[in-house]
């Protein structure tokens, strides 16, 4: 039996990977559950599936997680805080750790699993964003690996012939990530001036965050999808293209120099690429529904509109500067898509504050995890400056 260790247990992910696990019994147990504050949530979730561990990031509720575990007379040893989720991401229990807290918040646990030599399977695409380079030194040095659970990442990783392939040995030409084009698919941006948090947080196929479903409201998810995919198969710039396909029914495409093209497909639904990840390279039953093709009955595609949608281009432009200007994206964007969820930043202020804050801070080099820590914190640090300044 595998024990799993889910760093950010009682978001959508969260809950995706526990119904996969709860299928398996036999094969998978939940050996430590992550929650950022709340603890119900994560008290519930403690006394259906009895983990070694319970871990709540803000260190000010450990006393009440702790309290309510008691009284539940569960073992569950309980901590808190980043040393918490770093025991979470680490404990030698745990075979494989489902990195799934949302944003740069997930960056140190993510990295203390990969030094650990964990099976990692990744949902937090901020951390391969902001510290590529400093994730892949470590799971080799360890011996890990990783298997993306993002659905199009995962998706191309299937279509690749190996996991870890060259791509130019393997004769791929391109990676093609799909994408939905979210709830505001066909709008101008005009159209867009006085977009309010709920609307941009209704995405017509998938159930996610409140936070991701801005960044698909903006396209800045396809575009840190772009900068993971650069990190997690070796593919440049100019071999990664984003195509709009909004039935979301095919995850993504590789592209062959003979001409062939692979796709994976499926249903909606997280629970695929999770228990792909979680078995491979085997399969097991995963909940979802078989793909329909008859129902559907069709599959479309467009090009991304990236006059309204900017934040693609502003993420292929820190790509192509490299260093730290990633990680000055990523802090940006979450600036920026906090203060539209706060209602104090309009819809169409967040691309413009992004690219302002990348035109002050050009890139750095990016040798070690501090130099990515104080440019994160330079950069949101920035763009609360500019956001004062010009847009509030």
């Amino acid at each position: 039996m595998k024990q799993v260790a889910i760093l950010g247990a009682t978001g959508s992910i969260g809950a995706s990977a526990l119904d996969v696990i709860a299928r398996h019994p036999q094969r998978y147990r939940a050996s430590a559950l992550t929650a950022s504050r709340n603890v119900d949530a994560l008290v519930a979730l403690c006394q259906r599936f009895a983990p070694d561990l319970a871990v709540i990031a803000e260190e000010s509720l450990e006393a009440a997680l702790r309290e309510k575990i008691a009284a539940t007379g569960l073992p569950t040893r309980v901590s808190s805080g980043r040393q918490g989720l770093r025991e979470a991401a680490t404990q030698s229990s745990s075979e494989i750790v489902i990195a799934a807290i949302v944003g740069s918040a997930g960056l140190d646990s993510t990295l203390a699993a990969a030094h650990a030599g964990k099976r990692l399977l990744l949902a937090n695409k901020e951390a391969v964003v902001m510290a590529g380079s400093l994730l892949f030194d470590a799971l080799r040095a360890s011996g890990g690996d990783l298997i993306p659970i993002d659905s199009e990442h995962n998706a191309i990783f299937q279509c690749l012939p190996n996991p870890r392939v060259d791509l130019a040995r393997a004769g791929v030409r391109k990676v093609v990530l799909t994408a939905s084009g979210g709830p505001f698919r066909g709008k101008a941006r005009a159209d867009l001036a006085t977009v309010t948090p709920d609307q941009a947080c209704a995405h017509p196929n998938w159930r996610m965050g409140r936070k991701i479903s801005v960044d698909s409201a903006t396209l800045m998810n396809k575009g840190l999808e772009v900068i993971e995919a650069h990190w997690l198969f070796g593919a440049s710039a100019a071999q990664i293209e984003v195509v709009v396909h909004p039935q979301s029914i095919v995850h993504s495409l590789v592209e062959y120099a003979d001409g062939s093209v692979l796709a994976q497909l499926g249903n909606p639904d997280m629970r695929t690429a999770l228990a792909h990840a979680l078995a491979w390279p085997d399969r097991v039953e995963s909940g979802v529904a078989p793909l329909d093709l008859l129902a559907i009955g069709q599959l479309n595609f467009e090009a991304p509109d990236r006059q309204t949608f900017r934040c693609l281009d502003l993420a292929f432009k820190a790509l192509v500067a490299g260093g730290t200007a990633p990680t000055t994206l990523n802090a940006a964007n979450e600036v920026a898509v906090a203060a539209f969820l706060e209602g104090t930043l309009p819809f169409l202020a967040i691309s413009e504050l992004i690219e302002a804050t990348l035109d002050f801070l050009p890139a750095a080099p990016a040798s070690d995890l501090e130099t990515l820590v104080y440019a994160d914190l330079t950069a949101r640090r920035e763009a609360q400056r500019i956001m004062q300044r010009s847009f509030c």
